[in-house]
Parts: structure tokens; sequence; C-alpha cells
């Protein structure tokens, strides 16, 4: 990444940069702090994978795809470094990436760290604050099979002098990464749940009240559902309280970003002719445990079936059961834009799950996905159908329902 960068004259660094990284949650708190700087009137590119429906949704200029022709042009700026230093496609699209935010002239980027973080295409940038959402185990064959391991990863985004936050709340995880940033001279701070009090979760998204230093006791709304999201956004408002001066939004900018950001297949609700759909892209055990969170708080029409496609390196028996604990039903299938070698196989995940099943959860294994998606819709009737395990799942499942992130009207770029 540093010699394809050097070749283009080292777009990276000619913008500061607000990095965010963790297991779960960073794709919501980098789109929240991009919607909030935006409201403030910066120009802000922000960068998150993977993308749901079409690629131009991971490049985003003032919450909009940047015009094809002008990615197209930076894109053919690239062809000599992407030939020369052999990048992967993730490398390839991070430093695409860097480039249209520079040619775009942002004031400021936000980055979602792809995976880990130490040595994480990402980690070029020339951030101004950094941000570890939490810590969970996920990637293990990259990471490490200890959270200390993944938080020590995690935690190489941290660079001297630039404050790192986290929301994470075990106290080793937390101790391994103020050790890192002890290292790197990088202040590091822990976002406390004292902050939030009055959260309220509805399906149309949550409320809550914060404490800031800056800005005092703010009341928010995000479009975002879920318990989870009122902590990123504490965190997304903590990071962006630890901005230089100049940077820093106002609270009115604070409230008008949290409240218009748009970040799809996040336990997102839809509504429509034939029931209510719910989509979140939880992939991992903590993921499922937010969504479970989501599914007793939000007050969704019953009955639950659950249209579930999960990849096949994933925990998958430990994101079932509590999944199954809340479902009425659940098809269990296989998106078609899974790549072939992570494809799982929905009927031994059925089997594999029925002796941890209290009896509650009928499951059914469906692998052809248009199949499955027809199932769930018939079976919920005007109930709930619930679209999760993977990105791969609620892509599909979205263009299926002609449903995909609306975002060429969000601004004018």
């Amino acid at each position: 990444m540093r010699a394809a960068l050097a070749e283009l004259g080292e777009p990276n660094l000619e913008y500061p940069v607000l990095h965010v990284g963790g297991t779960n949650g960073k794709g919501s708190v980098a789109a929240m702090a991009a919607w909030v700087l935006r409201a403030g009137g910066r120009r802000v590119g922000l960068y998150t994978s993977p993308h749901l429906c079409s690629f131009d949704e991971r490049i985003l200029l003032n919450g909009a795809p940047v015009p094809e022709s002008r990615l197209q042009q930076y894109a053919d700026e690239l062809r000599g470094p992407l030939a020369r230093n052999r990048l992967t496609f993730f490398e390839a699209a991070t430093l695409l990436a860097f480039q249209t935010f520079a040619r775009e002239r942002v004031d400021v980027g936000v980055f979602e760290v792809g995976l880990g973080g130490r040595l994480d295409a990402t980690n070029v940038a020339r951030p101004v604050v950094t941000v570890v959402t939490n810590v969970a185990r996920d990637h293990t064959e990259y990471l490490g099979h200890t959270l200390a391991s993944i938080a020590s990863e995690k935690a190489g985004i941290a660079k001297p002098g630039v404050p790192l936050l986290t929301a994470e709340r075990d106290a080793d995880v937390t101790r391994v990464m103020a050790g890192v940033c002890s290292e790197r001279d990088a202040p590091f701070e822990v976002v406390g749940a004292d902050r939030l009090t009055d959260v309220r979760i509805t399906p149309e998204g949550t409320a809550l009240v914060l404490a800031t230093k800056h800005w005092g006791e703010l009341s928010l709304t995000t479009p975002l559902v879920g318990a989870h999201q009122a902590t990123n956004a504490a965190l997304a408002v903590a990071a962006l309280e630890a901005l230089p001066s100049g940077l820093r939004p106002e609270a009115d900018a604070l409230v008008r970003g949290i409240a218009g950001v748009r970040w799809a297949g996040r336990n997102q609700v839809k509504r429509g002719v034939d029931g209510t759909w719910l989509f979140d892209v939880a992939h991992n055990p903590a993921g499922t445990r937010s969504l479970a969170a989501v599914l007793d708080r939000a007050a969704l029409p019953p009955p639950f079936v659950g249209l579930v496609g999960i990849l096949a390196d994933k925990e998958w028996i430990d994101m079932l059961v509590p999944l199954c604990a809340r479902l009425d039903r659940a098809l269990l299938t296989v998106p078609d834009s899974a790549p072939a070698e992570r494809r799982w196989d929905p009927l031994a995940a059925a089997a594999g799950v029925r002796e941890r099943n209290e009896g509650r959860c009928a499951l059914e294994a469906v692998p052809d996905f248009d199949l499955a998606l027809e199932a769930a819709r018939g079976a919920a009737g005007g109930g709930t159908v619930v679209v999760t395990g993977s990105v791969n799942t609620v892509g599909d499942a979205m263009r299926r329902l002609h449903w995909c992130p609306e975002l060429r009207n969000a601004s004018n770029s």
C-alpha cells in the first residue's frame, strides 16, 4: 500500500482522517461521524466495506456515491501502481478511496478498517482520531484465538499523539488496548455507559440522552435501531468531540447528523404490503446477540421467521442458538453472492443446532435462496421476516426485493 501510494504522490496524507476499527459497529460509528461532519458543512469522504448491493456504496462523497465518470477516471490513474504492486481487491479499493478523496479535495475522510487494524490496508491514513468500537471473536484465523490477541491487532491503528477511543467494557481487553496506546504514546479513553440515559427503542429508531464534555447534555435520535446503536452514537460523538477544534462540529450539527444518518442493513426495518422485514448483517455471535436484543425490545409484529445465510468460516452454531430462541421458524439458506469456498451446508447446520435448540424454533434447510425467500415471506404472513447471517444474505435479499440503499439523492456531490 505504501509503495503504491508513493507512486501517486501519497494522497493518503492530503487530508485528516477519522479512523474507525472494531469487531462490530465500526460501520455505524463511521457513518454517524461522516453524517455529522457533513451536517456541519464539511466536505466528507466516507470509505466502508463490504457493500450490500453495489461497489459504489463503499466510496461516498457527502453521503452520495461519486459520479461514475469521475470514479472511473480516478481508477484509471491507479492502473500502473496496482499492477506493479500486485494489490489485492481490498487494497485496490482502499487505494481508490484515498485517491478519490484527495482528487475531490475533501475536508476530512472517515475510513472504516476492513479487517483487524495493524496490518489493514487503511492503516496508512493520517488520522486525527482513532476508534476501536469493541473486541469480540471474529476472523480468528488472521487475528488470533484470544480476545487479547484480537485487541492487540485492532489497537494497531493507534498513532503517536492521536487519541484512541473505545466503548469496550471488558477490563482485560481495555488493558491490552491501553498497553498498545502507551507504547505508541497515544492518549486512550474508554467511553463509559454512564454517559447514556433514557435509551428508547422503536422500529423507527433509537432515542437517547447523552452527556458530553463539550456540548453538555444532548437529546439525540437516530434511525438506527437498537441499544447497541445508542452506544455507537455515544462513541461517534465522543470521537467527534476529540477532533481538533477546527474540525469539531457544533451541537446542532451533531443532532442533525445523528438524526439523518443512513446506514442500510443494520437492524433496518422495512414495511411491505406483505408484512414487516428486518435486515441485519450480523455475522458473528456478538452481532446476533445484539440482533436478539433488538427482537426483544423493538415491538415488531409476530410471528418471527428467519431467512438466515451464514458463511462457513463463521461460528454458526453460536450465532443460530440466540436467534432460534426468538424465532418461530428459521429457513437456512445460501446467498448467491457468497464466495464458493465460503458457502456453508445448511443441512448440516440445521442438524448441528437442533441438539442445542430449546424447541421453539422450527429449523428448515432451503439451500436455494429464491425458494427460501419466498418460503419466509409466506410463513411470516403479516408478521416479521428477519434477514440475517451475513452481508451477502442481506444484500441478495435487498436486491430481490428492490430495497437496495438509495444513496444517489443523498447529497449534491
